[in-house]
């Protein structure tokens, strides 16, 4: 039984409104549609727990060739896994808020042990870089050398605010091919607007944690993420909405490319539009729809998509070499239930092609009926050795795969990860990139002075409001303004846009104190608002990295001959520099500075 908005319920079908923890049919406009009906379920198996490992793996089905093997047990709740550049297996235990060192020792095929490396509360995430290891909590990231025995030296916490989590806790993390850090930060609801940008996002961090901007949003809650070892591309497999069905929504495979915008919480799968919920004023389901990245592949909706990493091992058959597998933890939203496995996502010449099940069996439907599970999967990780090792959180398990049929790896195998090159962008601030007719420039005006420190009520770690912006009117045919503030002095992106404002109207020559973080204005009205370097949308004030001297933040203003740049609310800084070419009448700037003190830890 699951305890559900008070109410006890059976494993049974529901028949549900779009209105949140309605159980009886209502009419009426609910979002953009109406007279909407959703059956929904709740099924939850029951656990199933096996003393013996010749039984219990006997059960598992894994393709010919390949042998399942317990590698540890009594782990109470492992969930991701990670392989040290020594070859050590770890696991973190987010019940437990410990990180726990397998080693096998004496080369058995099992674990001598559990070892206790690292403690902190909500312990989840968990990435190596060379002899260094980070971890993420809720809120905190730490990181900490690995000593020469596999032990994690002291934790240093380089990040403390990550944002509050609601339904999704889980925060995962890892380093990509730029030697940056990635950090899922889930949603903290099921569908809702969030208030935090950085909610249902993934972001992008220094790793001395001093700077961060999100990467990508969009995102319910991807936990599982790497980098495709042919392109470097970045894929994220991302939880689909519960109760639109037992066939909606799909889990998603993105390609996860910076400032794109993947549709949760008001779009779904291929452009299903969310009947449940509004996009903010101004935008349309369709316009929402029109500037989200569409997923390259669906799976069976609520598997509930957890670890994903990509094989780049030499064990397995060689067309295994660059795919990814998948960790299914399984569902309680679907009749059947769906997930409880292991996926293969098959990719050719470094695009995804297909899912196919790898590891099956650990959902049962026993005599009476009712379905039980073996386990319910979080964790997947490749040995040096090329074995796949998986995580059961429910029964405390770490599996090990192993394949034992005749291969030889092939030495110049074409899948083989290849050095990537990570291209840097155009480091020009707006006003050196686009010409103007009118060599005198425009004046510009706020509460600071040229030159000089910008309160801390603009700054992201003060209100994070936009200042009050004046400018002279001019020349005569202007028909429109853009805003767009710079900083040349941040490391990458270079230059980082902390603001884009386009179709400002003509006649418009103030800009009030801390406007909203909204794709259209009211006031002034029709005022759009493009992406910032952090990736939301609006002002994002200044938040240089701690000990850096002081930023220069360049408040940009642009008259335009034309009323509307026609281009879609949310757009990039590029899309609006391309757009406004030509049509520049006249240009100024106002700069001010900003240096950011120690925050305590």
């Amino acid at each position: 039984m699951k305890s559900f908005l008070g109410l006890r319920l059976s494993a049974c079908a529901l028949l549900l409104t779009p209105q949140a923890g309605a159980f009886a049919q209502v009419k009426g406009e609910v979002g953009r549609a109406s007279d909407v009906v959703i059956e929904g379920s709740i099924l939850e198996p029951e656990k199933i727990q096996m003393t013996d490992d010749d039984k219990l793996t006997g059960l598992i089905k894994a393709p010919d060739g390949f042998k399942v093997e317990v590698f540890a047990r009594d782990l109470v709740n492992p969930r991701m896994l990670a392989v040290s550049d020594a070859d050590v297996l770890y696991a973190t235990r987010r019940s437990v808020g410990d990180v726990v060192m397998l080693k096998d020792g004496d080369g058995d095929g099992a674990a001598d042990g559990a070892v206790t490396v690292a403690s902190r509360s909500g312990m989840h995430g968990i990435a190596f870089d060379g002899d260094k290891v980070f971890l993420v909590t809720i809120h905190d990231v730490y990181t900490a050398d690995v000593n020469d025995d596999g032990t994690f030296g002291p934790l240093t916490r380089i990040i403390n605010d990550l944002p509050d989590a609601g339904q999704h806790a889980n925060r995962t993390l890892g380093i990509g091919p730029d030697d940056m850090l990635y950090i899922s930060s889930g949603s903290t609801c099921n569908e809702c607007q969030e208030d935090n940008p950085e909610n249902a996002a993934l972001l992008r961090a220094s790793k001395d944690g001093k700077s961060r901007t999100i990467f990508a949003s969009g995102l319910r809650n991807t936990i599982g993420f790497d980098w495709e070892p042919i392109t470097g591309a970045l894929y994220g497999v991302d939880h689909g909405i519960d109760w639109l069905g037992d066939e909606v929504q799909i889990e998603e495979l993105n390609v996860l490319e910076q400032g794109k915008r993947y549709g949760w919480p008001y779009v779904y799968g291929k452009s299903g539009l969310n009947p449940h919920i509004d996009p903010p004023e101004g935008i349309s389901l369709e316009d929402w729809a029109r500037q989200s990245t569409e997923p390259l592949l669906g799976y069976t909706p609520h598997s509930a998509p957890m670890q994903m990493v990509f094989y780049d091992g030499n064990a397995f058959p060689d067309d295994y070499r660059g795919d990814a597998f998948v960790a299914m933890r399984g569902s309680w939203n679907r009749r059947p239930p769906s997930g409880y496995e292991v996926v293969r996502i098959n990719f050719e010449n470094g695009k995804p092609v297909a899912f196919e099940r790898f590891l099956e069996g650990f959902l049962l439907q026993q005599e009476n009926g009712k379905y039980g599970y073996l386990g319910r999967l979080t964790g997947v990780a490749v040995s040096k050795d090329g074995a796949l090792f998986v995580a059961d959180d429910s029964n405390g398990i770490v599996y090990r795969v192993r394949y034992v049929g005749k291969h030889q790896a092939a030495a110049n195998d074409t899948k083989a990860i290849p050095n990537v090159v990570v291209e840097k962008p155009a480091t020009k601030i707006a006003l050196d990139l686009v010409e103007a007719r009118d060599p005198k420039a425009i004046a510009v005006r706020s509460a600071f002075r040229a030159n000089q420190p910008i309160p801390l009520q603009y700054a992201a770690d003060g209100d994070n409001a936009s200042p009050a912006l004046e400018w002279d009117d001019r020349p005569m045919e202007t028909k429109s303004y853009v805003v767009i503030v710079d900083d040349p002095d941040a490391d990458d992106p270079k230059p980082f846009t902390h603001w884009v404002a386009y179709d400002i109207p003509a006649g418009t020559t103030k800009l009030r104190e801390g406007l909203p973080g909204t794709p259209i204005l009211q006031s002034p009205k029709g005022l759009k608002q493009g992406a910032n370097s952090m990736g939301s949308i609006g002002y994002a004030g200044p938040k240089p990295p701690v000990g850096d001297p002081a930023h220069h933040y360049h408040f940009q203003v642009f008259a335009l001959d034309v009323d509307t740049l026609g281009i879609d609310p949310g757009a990039t800084r590029e899309d609006v520099l391309k757009a406004m070419s030509g049509h520049v009448l006249s240009k100024g700037e106002l700069v001010g500075t900003f240096a950011r003190k120690a925050a305590a830890n």
